[in-house]
């Protein structure tokens, strides 16, 4: 998972471009990077790091132009080292730089053929440069650059590449493009602004960066479609492939910011929703229930926890406080990062635990590693009865489309039934969403029966996979595998 951002203005946009970053951050918090270009030149600075550490005001003065694109990464299965921070770019043809959120499926046959057929060289292990080098390739059999030759380009890219991608470029000469994969399981969103010197425009993976930097949202962009925004802020827009819309479900659930809406969706919503459905589910198996207090697990799962408690008519209360300088435990590389990170991160507050049945509400179990250490946290605070509900069902199966998932089997829930899980994770009694709750939930009203790509909880992928692609998996992604690439880096 990551975050993209793209802009075309009628002035210099590097530091819009810093800006929505920042408002990006929790999608990435491993590298970031920006290139600019004024038609003539492309400039690229990047580095590991938060937005604020790899830009400096010496770097930002470099960044000259009016269209520009930018990234934060998130540490996806190999692509961890510094050479894997984007955007990526090539000088054939024209002049190209790429900023890419989402995994390819079939990088190892792209890379095969970028090199024996197509003619190009890829110099990291990162599905990004692989899927950079196709576009440019793609474009460089259209002996043209015009907004045409870019759609012919990207659905030569949508024939070749398998997988979920959302993708902005700098094209020199041309301008900005973006596109969507044919399922848009990555979310990209369109948003427009007019200046007194003319129209301006951002793409970004979610709409509370347009919101922040002053655009007005116009729309998601399509699965399958391409956009083209010149330099002079002329749009052009294509679809480039039959469209299937499946979103991945976990955006909502865990990823993206509740002020965002994604595919039309108010995250913040969807979240109450699922708080909804899930305290209905517990009136159903508990009608009479003991829970004294509802306390989220901060920060995504509050929405759902308040809904939970109004269902329950219990109080809600915030019983941790948490470290805002400590990221994300979900995303840091390996285990024993993790493990160490739950206790600078969250810190609770006994009198709200003291004596009480309390019921935790968090987004989601993915390893259960952060939900054993708060359970024991809730115990130690005083509490009588330690319940733990999950907003999302049971993660059984590894996200294959740019969530760094680990093998399934680092995944609690991978083999295991819910009573086995409950004692693993030493609680009083564990509830899960049910699925069909939660994509219900999602979909609210006025989406009734939208599908998701719901993978991680039903092992469904919607793009097919080959048998041998989760050995492949577990060699990139358990955490013994990434520490053996540390330790060889």
């Amino acid at each position: 998972m990551c975050g993209i951002v793209g802009i075309v203005g009628t002035s210099e946009v590097a530091a819009q471009l810093y800006d929505g970053l920042t408002v990006l951050q929790h999608r990435g918090q491993d590298a970031a990077g920006i290139a600019t270009t004024d038609r003539h030149k492309l400039r690229v600075h990047k580095g590991n790091g938060l937005v604020r550490d790899v830009f400096d005001a010496e770097s930002m003065r470099l960044l000259e132009g009016r269209v520009g694109i930018a990234h934060c990464r998130y540490p996806t299965a190999g692509s961890e080292g510094a050479d894997e921070s984007q955007p990526f770019y090539v000088n054939s043809p024209y002049g190209i730089a790429l900023a890419h959120n989402g995994n390819l499926i079939n990088t190892d046959a792209l890379r095969r053929e970028v090199f024996e057929q197509d003619r190009r060289n890829v110099n990291t292990e990162s599905d990004s440069e692989v899927l950079l080098n196709v576009f440019a390739h793609e474009l460089d059999t259209q002996k043209a650059l015009t907004p045409q030759s870019v759609f012919k380009a990207v659905e030569g890219v949508n024939r070749r590449a398998k997988g979920g991608y959302a993708v902005v470029l700098a094209v020199l000469g041309l301008g900005l493009v973006a596109f969507r994969d044919p399922h848009g399981i990555r979310p990209l969103v369109l948003g427009k602004r007019t200046s007194p010197a003319g129209d301006e425009f951002c793409i970004a993976s979610e709409s509370v960066a347009l919101d922040v930097l002053g655009f007005d949202r116009v729309r998601d962009i399509a699965p399958g479609e391409a956009v083209v925004i010149t330099a002079r802020g002329e749009l052009f827009t294509q679809q480039t492939a039959p469209s299937d819309l499946t979103p991945c479900i976990f955006e909502y659930v865990y990823f993206a910011r509740p002020d965002s809406m994604i595919d039309d969706i108010s995250v913040h919503k969807a979240r109450m929703r699922m708080g909804v459905t899930l305290g209905e589910k517990i009136l159903r198996l508990r009608p009479d229930h003991d829970i004294d207090v509802v306390i989220p697990i901060p920060d995504t799962s509050r929405d759902s926890a308040l809904e939970i408690a109004n269902v329950l008519n219990v109080k809600y209360r915030e019983g941790f406080i948490k470290n805002r300088y400590v990221g994300r435990t979900f995303i840091m590389p390996g285990q024993g990062e993790r493990a160490k990170s739950v206790k600078r991160k969250l810190n609770p507050i006994p009198l709200e635990f003291k004596g009480r049945n309390v019921l935790l509400v968090d987004d989601s179990i993915v390893r259960g590693t952060t939900s054993r250490q708060i359970v024991q946290m809730a115990r130690d605070a005083g509490a009588n009865k330690v319940y733990l509900a999950s907003a999302a069902p049971p993660v059984r199966y590894p996200n294959i489309y740019g969530i760094d998932m680990p093998s399934s089997e680092e995944l609690i829930a991978h083999g295991r039934t819910e009573a086995e899980i409950e004692q693993m994770l030493g609680c009083d009694w564990l509830i899960y969403q049910d699925l069909a709750d939660l994509e219900t939930a999602v979909a609210g009203p006025k989406h009734v029966g939208r599908k998701f790509d719901s993978s991680c909880f039903s092992g469904e992928y919607v793009t097919g996979i080959d048998p041998d692609y989760f050995e492949r998996i577990r060699q990139l992604r358990s955490d013994d595998a990434k520490k053996k690439r540390r330790i060889a880096s």
